[in-house]
């Protein structure tokens, strides 16, 4: 791992993410824009989500198959195609057939995540896979405000447009510094594909640490994909307040290298039903303190936090299973996580739509709550079983 491949995988993995969050913000103005209503406007987070989820399904696995930098930078300029056709649809459907594409094709972190893994010293595995998932989070945190900023002065489409760019810069930049990796798979597409069920099923870690942080995600994306409607209908923000607010949620990435020291050290079992209870509350707090941005905002800062500090160290102890699998652990994990946001965000859709900001925030909570659940009861498994066994399988 050279040092300076750090900062462009970290800036690669935040730029690549935030086409799925671009969107959340702009949703008034999407809706205005096609003639639909709100509730129809949410469908393209879920849209995007869906096609992330396929994408981390059918396309994430080829890490292991593919020589790594081709596949991104090839990903990469199919995003940047979808991002341009996106930013030029005249009609509503063609647009979330887009949206799906660009979901499908932003797969990109998600392959660099276990490439910085298999780059760094087990000694620092954590520390370094936090410093990129830091970029990944940043990337999250920070799409919303300038997604924001960006559509009040020149309109939603512009965003689209600048982040096409982005995309082509990025796919030279990486073309030229990262390293090869010769992929160990030889098998076959389809028998890669099997492999990776056949990990879900024989990795009980593995599937405890994907079912938790999707739940958790579901909560993330519950508070995130409501609250422009909130501050845009009970405390009348403009686009530029909303960015604004959303700036908050940029200090949740200071959790990802904290996260990562933690685990490291071997605090990650103890750390991640702390987060997973912290989301919880975070999420009550929001239904109550409805009525002041400030609450609302403190809300948001430690959701974020919470939910990227447990995926931080879901992923410091996952990628520890199986050294050669990494890309098709990393297919199981996140396919489930953004399998519980899309889920989430279709549902908050529904609830916001019938019971306003108390509808969403009691999702985020439900969702919260049962990450907490999964936790709790692998804990409790654990202490119940012979010494040898529990040890094996206690959260790390």
């Amino acid at each position: 791992m050279r040092r300076a491949l750090i900062p462009l995988l970290a800036l690669a993995c935040g730029l690549t993410v935030a086409n799925l969050y671009y969107s959340q913000p702009l949703l008034d103005l999407i809706a205005g824009a096609f003639g639909v209503s709100q509730g129809a406007a949410t469908v393209v987070v879920t849209l995007t989500q869906i096609g992330y989820a396929l994408g981390l399904l059918l396309l994430l696995p080829l890490g292991d198959l593919i020589e790594n930098r081709r596949l991104t930078t090839r990903l990469l300029l199919c995003t940047a195609l979808a991002l341009l056709l996106a930013a030029l649809s005249p009609a509503y459907p063609l647009f979330l057939a887009l949206s799906v594409l660009i979901g499908v094709t932003s797969v990109v972190a998600q392959i660099l995540v276990p490439f910085a893994a298999h780059l760094a010293p087990p000694s620092s595995r954590g520390a370094i896979v936090g410093k990129v998932m830091g970029g990944l989070l940043l990337g999250i945190l920070l799409a919303r405000t300038v997604s924001s900023f960006v559509g009040g002065l020149w309109g939603w489409r512009a965003i689209y447009f600048i982040s096409a760019a982005l995309m082509l810069a990025l796919a030279v930049a990486l073309r030229r510094l990262l390293p090869q990796r010769p992929p160990s798979h030889t098998a076959g597409y389809f028998s890669l594909l099997r492999t990776v069920w056949d990990l879900a099923r024989s990795e009980p870690a593995l599937r405890r640490r994907a079912l938790s942080q999707g739940l958790l995600f579901g909560a993330f994306t519950a508070y995130w994909t409501a609250i422009a409607y909130e501050l845009i209908g009970e405390h009348g923000f403009t686009q530029s307040q909303i960015a604004i607010f959303a700036l908050v949620g940029a200090g949740g990435a200071a959790a990802a290298p904290i996260a990562g020291k933690l685990a490291d050290r071997g605090h990650g079992a103890l750390a991640s039903g702390g987060a997973l209870a912290l989301a919880a509350l975070m999420a009550v707090l929001a239904a109550a303190g409805h009525r002041s941005v400030i609450l609302l905002g403190v809300a948001g800062v430690l959701l974020d936090f919470a939910v990227q500090s447990h995926q931080v160290m879901s992923q410091h102890e996952i990628y520890a299973l199986r050294a050669d699998a990494r890309a098709r652990i990393n297919t199981v994990f996140m396919t489930t996580v953004f399998t519980g946001g899309a889920l989430s965000s279709a549902l908050t859709g529904l609830l916001h739509h019938r019971y306003g900001w108390t509808g969403a925030c009691v999702l985020a909570a439900m969702f919260a709550f049962a990450g907490f659940t999964v936790w709790a009861a692998a804990r409790w498994r654990a202490s119940t079983r012979p010494r040898e066994v529990a040890i094996a399988e206690c959260p790390r």
